[in-house]
């Protein structure tokens, strides 16, 4: 049944009314804007542009997941030469401590070998060793009569930004593992911008997936450990967060993604722990994977005499 009107609402002189109360409400706004434009100019200024990309890849949680899988496994020994720059200190220190460049090799191993050998500038001789075996490692430094040895792993922190950085963190930087099958994974959608590169005006917007890896603790409460972003136009990983306590101790950025042989891998990787005000950047000059490496290349014997620290 149709709800009658009344003979008020009825007639076009009932519509008058309301017709100019509504016409005066829309009006209003550009009144103020006229007058407040007759007493003041406008100003107007330019701003970079962000363009979204439209064009991107599709995968699901299991094809990334694979897809980290395959990458991880088809990976047995590395044998890199690199460049390698450090940092320490920002705002809670009040400076930053800036390290020259140093050339150098990194030589990994499965499951667990990894050495990271650099050399000072010009002279070429030795300015940090370290071997790991995935449990224990040691540590090499000539220059500052230095000799360490310690866990792979740790969770104090030390007020020395560079012990911070166990061998674990450089292994699980340079081969991103995939979830264990005793964790949880979900898969969220993000997006990452980019500031314009050499000869571009616009930032870019990248959508992007995010893998955020959880280990059960207790009382079915879930832990953040892990999340993996992957950018779409490539469906590569271009960062990886490591949480502890459920706060962020690491995170990886990954660029410049070239082929080498049958697979790709970034050129350039920028290790950042933000609590410990540490950065570390690697540059990839030249990359040999799968090659056989012997035991030898894993194998660090402290100079004679040296007083060994334990960390």
């Amino acid at each position: 049944m149709r709800q009658l009107q009344s003979s008020k609402q009825r007639g076009p002189a009932g519509l008058l009314p309301g017709l100019f109360t509504g016409l005066c409400r829309a009006a209003l706004p550009a009144l103020m804007l006229f007058g407040l434009t007759g007493c003041y100019s406008i100003r107007t200024h330019t701003v970079g542009r962000t363009v979204v990309v439209t064009k991107v890849l599709d995968a699901t949680l299991d094809q990334l997941l694979t897809q980290l899988a395959k990458q991880d496994d088809s990976i047995q020994t590395m044998n890199a030469k690199v460049d390698i720059t450090a940092s320490t200190g920002g705002e809670h220190e009040g400076e930053v401590k800036e390290l020259p460049t140093f050339s150098g090799y990194i030589f990994l191993r499965r499951p667990g070998d990894l050495r990271v050998l650099m050399l000072v500038p010009l002279a070429r001789s030795t300015g940090l060793d370290m071997v790991s075996d995935g449990t224990h490692f040691k540590l090499n430094v000539p220059y500052k009569q230095l000799a360490v040895i310690g866990e792979d792993k740790f969770t104090d922190s030390s007020k020395n930004g560079l012990e911070n950085l166990r061998p674990y963190i450089v292994r699980d930087a340079l081969l991103i593992p995939t979830a264990t099958p005793d964790q949880y994974v979900t898969l969220t959608r993000g997006s990452r911008i980019t500031p314009p590169g050499p000869g571009q005006k616009d930032s870019i917007e990248e959508p992007d997936y995010d893998i955020t890896i959880l280990s059960q603790t207790k009382d079915h409460v879930l832990e953040q450990l892990r999340v993996i972003h992957f950018g779409r136009i490539t469906l590569q990983p271009y960062q990886q967060d490591y949480y502890h306590e459920g706060r962020i101790v690491t995170t990886v950025t990954y660029d410049k993604y070239q082929k080498f042989g049958e697979l790709t891998f970034p050129q350039s990787i920028l290790i950042t722990q933000p609590t410990n005000e540490l950065k570390l950047k690697i540059d990839i000059t030249k990359l040999t994977l799968n090659q056989k490496l012997d035991d030898e290349q894993f194998v660090l014997q402290f100079p004679e005499g040296a007083k060994v620290k334990t960390m």
